[in-house]
């Protein structure tokens, strides 16, 4: 709109005014004194959202929001008042209601004839806002980071560093004053991780993106671990300028990684390589050994009397006892050497480069040597030797696993060569290994065909005869050899696992002969069966039993389990739960080979035990003095636990236990192991 004495400004450069105002960028407006406007261009139009016909109506107070009127009133008043340049950031109001924010510049202006007029130009500041606002989350963003981050100037080979974050200085340790203006290698460790700074170098030379991981220095001279991710940063022509490095510090990760690699590859008790670790050290061990002509030699080694620390010192004792063996292994051998634990008393020595048998024979010896001291535990000297087997190669076997095979067949072997025998592997262990290995199939077959079968023996009272229970007796009907007794067996069978089925097999048929004893009219006679620490290890041991007893529909308390004393006595608190765990099944328990080693009588008085069978040889004691046979029945009566004597086998053995005391006896002087039918005969004829 043109009024008034703007009519001799209408046409500029031939083209009329309203045109020529419509090509600028911004709201370009005049307003009289009275603040209505008397030209705009098309701009301010689409800024108020008003036609040309309204806003030529609109007093410019209209156009923003009621608390902002006065402070534009203030700056109206002050362009004609003291003819001032006004600069004024407001939000102005559209028709719908909206606001956008606008920067509105006034000045005064006398046209000849005509008064004064406020000309002005608005800007809209939305993409100034939106702009401002991203940088500031940009810079919030760089104050928050977890990680440091540092942007360098790039000038050839120096990179001087224009910025640092607080997580940096958090990080290094370096405020940003003495960061600035320094190449960022200035943290580096010096002769650390030289692979991966070369490649970082490399990687800036050629302007390419790099992540590597490094130590570097903090300010107090720490290392630290820095995960670092370098970014070229290039301008509008594609010309780098910046790099912008992310660092993040992965020390306590590293250390978690260390730690966790640690446990996974090592013994928690020794701080030995453990299986897995043993097996990576002796493929090693073995490649160098084909790459050089030398010889690698495995050690097995077995601890003596490890079980018997264990079972009169204590766990804790035990445990001192590895951690003094893993010390004196360690200090015996060299850097390049591996000493291994596998588990309870067995360590494995991995003697890599052995130029010939002779050298091995010396690291051996030196390994003897470093044994052969008394150690201190729990204020007691003991001597703790160890039996070892040991395999060459590659004479003895070409792979990791062969040579660990062969050292532990010479290792067994070793055990009956005596305390500290030493045992290299011969053609002749590998034979003694192929008898077991057939020794293991003829029994796997043998449960299969049912060639094993079982006998009954009763035990009686000494005073009256009456019988009182059964012992289930194994035998093995082999083809070759004929009938084989459990101790030309079982030690296998607990040695190769098959003692588990076999074990099952009889409790099987134990639980049949227990139904038809009840179904001729025997209900309350007990049949005690044997079970090795392997059967009973095994998790689902006590839910098998009450689940075949329960399936055979026989009393609980018929059925007996017998231990062996010295089975208890290794892991007190394993027995402790299965012996409890049979009385909450109601099944007894009964202690076998009572008086065979060392009695741990605090230990029994805390089980619940049915009944101690005194082992054959304190019954063949009986033909000289007796005496300890009478402190195996004294022992029994103090703990209030019936004493059975096994192995009687004649009258005077008979005899002197009932003048002792002896509640019930077991043997050939009372019957022989019974068949089962022969069993039914005999209870008749009793």
């Amino acid at each position: 709109m043109v009024d008034s004495g703007l009519e001799a400004a209408g046409i500029v450069g031939g083209l009329p005014l309203r045109d020529v105002i419509d090509l600028l960028a911004g709201a370009f407006y005049v307003l009289d004194e009275s603040g209505y406007f008397v030209l705009w261009n098309r701009q301010l139009e689409e800024a108020t959202g008003l036609p040309f016909e309204r806003l030529a109506k609109v007093h410019m107070l209209e156009l923003f929001e009621p608390e902002d009127r006065a402070r534009v009133a203030r700056a109206f008043c002050a362009v004609f008042q003291q003819d001032e340049q006004v600069q004024l950031e407001i939000p102005i109001r559209n028709g719908a209601g909206a606001t956008t924010p606008y920067l509105f510049c006034s000045s005064r202006l006398m046209i000849a004839g005509d008064g004064r007029y406020l000309f002005g130009m608005g800007v809209d500041l939305t993409p100034h806002y939106r702009q401002r606002d991203k940088l500031e989350l940009f810079e919030r963003a760089l104050l928050a980071a977890s990680n440091g981050i540092v942007i360098a100037r790039h000038e050839g080979r120096d990179n001087p560093i224009e910025y640092v974050n607080p997580a940096f200085e958090r990080i290094s340790g370096y405020t940003a004053a003495e960061a600035l203006g320094h190449d960022s290698r200035f943290m580096a460790a010096p002769n650390l991780d030289g692979d991966q700074r070369e490649q970082l170098s490399l990687a800036i030379a050629a302007h390419r993106p790099a992540t590597v991981v490094f130590r570097n220095q903090r300010k107090n001279g720490e290392l630290f671990w820095n995960h670092l991710t370098v970014t070229p940063v290039r301008d509008r022509s594609s010309r780098v300028t910046h790099f912008i490095g992310i660092i993040e510090d992965i020390t306590a990760m590293k250390q978690r990684t260390t730690q966790l690699e640690h446990l996974v590859t090592h013994d928690p008790l020794t701080g030995l390589a453990n299986r897995l670790l043993l097996r990576d050290r002796l493929e090693h061990a073995l490649q160098a050994a084909q790459r050089a002509d030398e010889k690698v030699a495995v050690v097995l080694m077995d601890l003596n009397k490890f079980k018997e620390i264990n079972d009169t010192m204590g766990h804790s004792a035990g445990d001192q006892v590895l951690k003094q063996v893993a010390l004196r292994l360690q200090s015996a051998l060299r850097e390049t050497d591996t000493v291994a634990r596998l588990g309870g008393d067995e360590f494995v020595l991995v003697l890599a480069g052995q130029p010939s048998l002779r050298y091995t024979l010396k690291m051996i010896d030196r390994v003897r040597r470093a044994m052969a001291p008394e150690m201190e535990v729990d204020g007691r000297l003991l001597s703790v030797g160890a039996s070892m087997g040991v395999a060459v190669w590659p004479d003895d076997g070409r792979t990791a696993g062969e040579l660990l095979h062969a050292a532990d067949t010479a290792m067994y072997e070793g055990k009956h060569g005596g305390p500290d025998a030493v045992h290299f592997y011969s053609q002749g262990m590998a034979q003694s290994t192929a008898v077991k290995q057939r020794m293991e199939q003829a029994l796997r077959e043998a449960l299969e065909r049912d060639d094993l079968y079982l006998l009954f023996q009763p035990l009686v009272s000494v005073e009256t005869g009456k019988i009182l229970g059964l012992e289930a007796l194994l035998r093995w009907r082999h083809p070759e050899r004929g009938e084989l007794l459990p101790a030309d067996f079982l030690p296998e069978a607990e040695e190769n696992g098959l003692i588990v089925p076999l074990g099952r097999r009889v409790l099987e048929d134990v639980c049949a002969t227990l139904r038809r004893l009840s179904d001729l009219g025997y209900p309350d006679l007990p049949i005690s069966i044997n079970a090795s620490s392997r059967e009973f290890s095994q998790r689902d041991y006590l839910p098998h039993l009450a689940r075949r007893v329960a399936h055979h529909g026989v009393k609980p308390s018929s059925l007996t389990l017998e231990m062996r004393e010295e089975q208890l006595m290794t892991d007190p608190e394993q027995a402790t739960r299965l012996a409890n765990g049979l009385q909450e099944l109601g099944i007894r328990l009964s202690v076998d080979e009572f008086g065979a080693g060392l009695n741990n009588l605090s230990c029994l008085r805390k089980l619940p035990v049915s009944q101690l069978k005194m082992t054959r040889a304190r019954v063949r004691e009986i033909e000289g003095d007796g005496a300890l046979t009478k402190t195996m029945l004294d022992i029994g009566h103090n703990l209030n636990i019936r004493v059975v004597a096994t192995g009687v086998e004649t009258r005077h053995q008979h005899d002197f236990l009932a003048a002792h005391g002896c509640s019930s006896v077991q043997g050939n002087y009372i019957s022989q192991p019974l068949t089962g039918l022969a069993l039914e005969q005999w209870l008749v004829a009793h």
